[in-house]
């Protein structure tokens, strides 16, 4: 339907997607996200985006190609810290999803693919072109080119099947009839392919292939080269011009090389082995599609203003390696590498421009080369990981002080933000006397706390409060220091009414406060034509048996400052209401040196209310190694708490030097991971953690467990990032 609508509007542009959903976001009480990556994964990216590709799209942007993180409290409300999205290059910029490699395949055909950027598509009829009904087969017509493409998928896209297919193409030498020489092509499962015909190497005409092109390229010895790759067991067939001379397969074995009519034909089944096929200056390398995610293509620099920006008939570097490569240079003589390795890893030097090279060079060091049997340039990267020591994060000393103070007799609360509004400009209207949404008072992130004093007249049983917070919020609720109750929260409410009983009869004319603590999980995406991106938050209505609502006068804590936030640094989202994030105790060298001594797994919280905690360590992982680290909750249920009777209702906020990077609610989930780039962690210096632990059930709460946990050793070439800004602390003015 976006393909007719271009074609009507503005059949002279490209036709654009400029936002195509490669993955997708999860919410409170859903499923981590890299259940995401596992669902849409390479075979989605093969059989989706190919569809696209068929309807001739042009320019092409992926949401998203790489995850990423919602640090400092939440990006809105529907989302949890991880914004992983099933990308293809994972949070934590691991490359090791094979969804990244396959649109790493996709990319560099397209790259070299010049024809493709002219061609345009035809109607895609099931059944046509000669295979059966249950393949869909879409032309892309070259205009001004000799070269068409045909996407291949199943009818149906949710298909598993394996389907047997013969296809019938018109090309230079007439229609012809793919597989020649005997057998079937096949469709297995959920794929999608690409099949060209007449397809130029910059003067050698492909007159066709059944297995998918990867890259081609010029270089010396041989003057091309040309990468083919299929899926697993497949039959495979591609033919050049009969006035060529013969291929010759100078690698590998089980090749069929025949001669029909103007026609060399060349047809292999893919298995694991590689072929090398040569002929006249042209090089072709047939290959199993997973060990084509093993090779790079690398542009050259050139002379400003081209740069980095190279052409396949001059400029690029193909290699085999592994992991990851990153740059290539050529200097006298020498390919210059950079790049990541996993293991030790050889390095085959496929084409190159170079007339001579003598040697490699990854990551400043020289390697011992030699020449393989047909002739490239190859070394060995080794790769000996070091002893990476992370601290046991439940054996280190952690200091604790109570981040509730508000709930204790003689807590003083005139500094806090006088609710005194009877007016909002807020779509949705007030319900209460005075307006009691925290963003018309300047708090729009993190925690609030509200504060609502009454005198006593004996007829107090019971309080309702309807609560707004968003998706997964939670609330707890206590009158002076006696805990009422806690809403835990939900992947389903954004609001809640919630009852709840006074247990004992006030004493009449005393002054009693209510305090409410509510974790705000910030503002839902605006919707066109609506306003939901404006529903407040806080407490929408409220009522005590026995009073008028006017009888309570309300105070608001939220962030220190507000909308004038006081760490310009980490930025407006970093910090909510709780009494430590407003005196900056989660900034570096907290001032806790007379602090309770505890530990938040083997301690925790005794009752319902917040405990914060801190403590230090020191990281030293040597240079040239990257090494990701998450820290990693292991939830408290009731299938692992011990005899301690302790809730399994909690929420934690995980800030590292400072800044907040997790927020985790063990009975909503689902994420129990948080990757903290470094950068914020300081891999080679002291490190300060803090934890919020709120307890929302009578009985508290303790962590299940907390890990500093490496998940991958990276031998790399990137270069190390310094640290982000990490002010530390120091007494605030205004605190309170």
């Amino acid at each position: 339907m976006n393909k007719i609508i271009h074609q009507e509007e503005s059949p002279s542009t490209p036709f654009t997607i400029a936002e195509f959903q490669g993955g997708s976001g999860e919410g409170w009480g859903g499923v981590a996200e890299e259940m995401c990556g596992e669902l849409i994964n390479e075979e989605a990216v093969r059989v989706v985006y190919k569809n696209n590709y068929g309807f001739g799209v042009k320019i092409f942007n992926i949401y998203m190609t790489y995850g990423g993180t919602n640090w400092g409290n939440l990006g809105y409300m529907n989302g949890y810290t991880s914004y992983d999205y099933g990308a293809a290059l994972t949070e934590e910029r691991a490359v090791w999803r094979e969804k990244y490699s396959e649109e790493k395949l996709e990319a560099n055909f397209l790259k070299v693919s010049s024809a493709y950027l002219t061609a345009t598509p035809a109607l895609g009829v099931n059944g046509s072109y000669g295979v059966p009904d249950t393949i869909a087969v879409t032309p892309l017509n070259g205009n001004n080119t000799e070269t068409n493409f045909y996407v291949i998928r199943h009818a149906d896209f949710s298909s598993a099947n394996n389907t047997q297919y013969n296809i019938t193409v018109p090309i230079s030498i007439g229609n012809v009839t793919i597989p020649q020489l005997g057998g079937s092509l096949s469709l297995n499962g959920r794929d999608s392919k690409f099949h060209v015909t007449d397809y130029d190497l910059d003067g050698i005409n492909l007159i066709y292939s059944s297995a998918e092109i990867f890259t081609w390229a010029r270089g010396f010895g041989p003057a091309r080269v040309l990468i083919l790759y299929g899926g697993a067991d497949e039959l495979h067939e591609f033919a050049l011009s009969g006035h060529l001379e013969k291929p010759i397969l100078v690698e590998g074995d089980d090749v069929t090389i025949d001669k029909r009519g103007p026609a060399w034909i060349v047809q292999w089944q893919v298995t694991s082995e590689r072929r090398v096929i040569r002929l006249a200056d042209l090089e072709i390398l047939l290959l199993w599609r997973n060990d084509a995610y093993n090779y790079w293509v690398l542009e050259l620099p050139g002379p400003a203003p081209i740069g980095n920006f190279s052409s396949p008939s001059k400029g690029l570097a193909v290699l085999k390696a592994g992991y990851l490569l990153r740059t290539a240079e050529l200097v006298d003589e020498h390919l210059k590498l950079s790049g990541d390795v996993n293991a030790t890893t050889e390095v085959e030097v496929i084409s190159t421009p170079a007339k001579s090279l003598n040697g490699i060079i990854f990551n400043g060091e020289r390697l011992v080369v030699s020449k393989t049997d047909i002739g490239k340039l190859s070394g060995n990267i080794p790769f000996q990981p070091p002893i990476i020591e992370v601290p046991k994060l439940s054996s280190l000393n952690w200091k604790y002080i109570n981040s509730l103070p508000e709930i204790q007799a003689s807590y003083d609360d005139s500094a806090w933000t006088a609710c005194t509004k009877n007016w909002t400009h807020n779509p949705r209207e007030l319900s209460t006397p005075m307006n009691l949404y925290a963003m018309d008072y300047g708090y729009h992130t993190g925690s609030m706390i509200y504060r609502g004093h009454f005198i006593a007249n004996g007829h107090e049983s019971g309080l309702w409060l309807n609560v707004s917070g968003g998706t997964g919020f939670g609330h707890s609720v206590w009158l002076d220091n006696t805990f009422l109750g806690s809403w835990t929260g939900s992947a389903s409410y954004q609001t809640i009414v919630h009852n709840l009983s006074i247990p004992e009869t006030l004493s009449v004319d005393n002054s009693y406060v209510l305090s409410i603590l509510i974790d705000n999980m910030g503002q839902d995406e605006e919707a066109p034509g609506t306003d939901v991106i404006k529903f407040p938050k806080g407490i929408l209505n409220y009522g005590l048996s026995g009073h008028n609502q006017s009888d309570l006068s309300w105070r608001l804590a939220g962030n220190l400052g507000g909308e004038q936030y006081k760490d310009l640094v980490r930025g407006p989202l970093n910090e909510g209401a709780m009494y430590a994030e407003r005196q900056g105790y989660h900034y570096p060298k907290p001032p806790d040196e007379d602090w309770k001594s505890s530990n938040p797994i083997t301690a925790g919280v005794s009752q319902a209310g917040v405990g914060f905690y801190t403590t230090r360590f020191r990281l030293d992982i040597p240079n040239g190694w990257d090494v990701p680290m998450s820290f990693t909750f292991n939830g408290s249920s009731v299938d692992n708490v011990d005899a301690y009777d302790i809730g399994r209702n909690y929420r934690c906020q995980l800030f590292v030097n400072g800044y907040q990077f997790g927020k985790y609610i063990n009975n909503i989930g689902p994420q129990t991971s948080f990757p903290v780039p470094e950068g914020i962690l300081n891999y080679q210096d002291d490190n300060y953690i803090a934890l919020t632990i709120w307890a929302q059930d009578k009985q508290g709460a303790r962590l299940g467990g907390l890990d500093l946990v490496p998940t991958s050793i990276i031998r790399s070439g990137y270069i190390r990032p310094d640290p982000a800004p990490q002010p530390t602390w120091t007494p605030r003015s205004g605190a309170y």
